[in-house]
């Protein structure tokens, strides 16, 4: 008998759905592994999961070697026009409690007693809150030059001296 007749004789073996020359299982193998996989319901998971080991802390030496000044400028722009618009807000509240606690009234009638004259000056006058706001906006608007100039100044000498010894070393760490 030949090869090919006793082959015909046998019975043709099942097809499996994966090969396992390319590492997959047959059909028979899984239908052994799921009786043995299936756990009953009322079992809890806790020991499946693990935690991730906690990796190193990683550190990284910077050296801040230029700073843009185009960038310094529009912040302490806006770090400045914050700061003005604080000092014309806090000076008129101020003056609104000052004249709610009657502090003016009592300045006068200080003034008067002083110097003798009924009709003296009157502070309230000379501290209205016109004159306040407008002495308040002078300030902030005088400072919103001053500081943005300031920093653009302390932006180009930082990039002088950091072009000469070599800047200011940061370390950064990721936690």
């Amino acid at each position: 008998m030949s090869a090919s007749s006793a082959s015909k004789g046998a019975k043709p073996a099942k097809k499996s759905s994966v090969s396992p020359a390319k590492g997959g299982t047959t059909t028979a193998e899984k239908k052994q592994a799921t009786p043995a996989a299936k756990k009953p319901q009322n079992q809890s998971n806790k020991g499946l999961v693990r935690p991730a080991p906690r990796a190193k802390v990683r550190r990284a030496r910077l050296v801040v070697s230029k700073v843009d000044t185009w960038s310094v400028l529009k912040l302490a722009f806006l770090l400045s026009v914050a700061l003005g618009i604080i000092t014309v807000v806090a000076s008129l509240v101020l003056w609104l409690v000052l004249n709610l606690t009657g502090l003016f009234d009592g300045i006068n009638e200080m003034l008067s007693m002083l110097g003798g004259n009924a009709g003296g000056t009157d502070i309230k006058e000379f501290l209205s809150l016109g004159n306040v706001a407008l002495f308040a906006t002078i300030i902030s608007v005088v400072n919103v030059i001053l500081l943005t100039a300031l920093s653009v100044l302390g932006a180009l000498l930082y990039n002088i001296a950091a072009a000469l010894i070599g800047g200011i070393g940061v370390t950064l760490t990721d936690d």
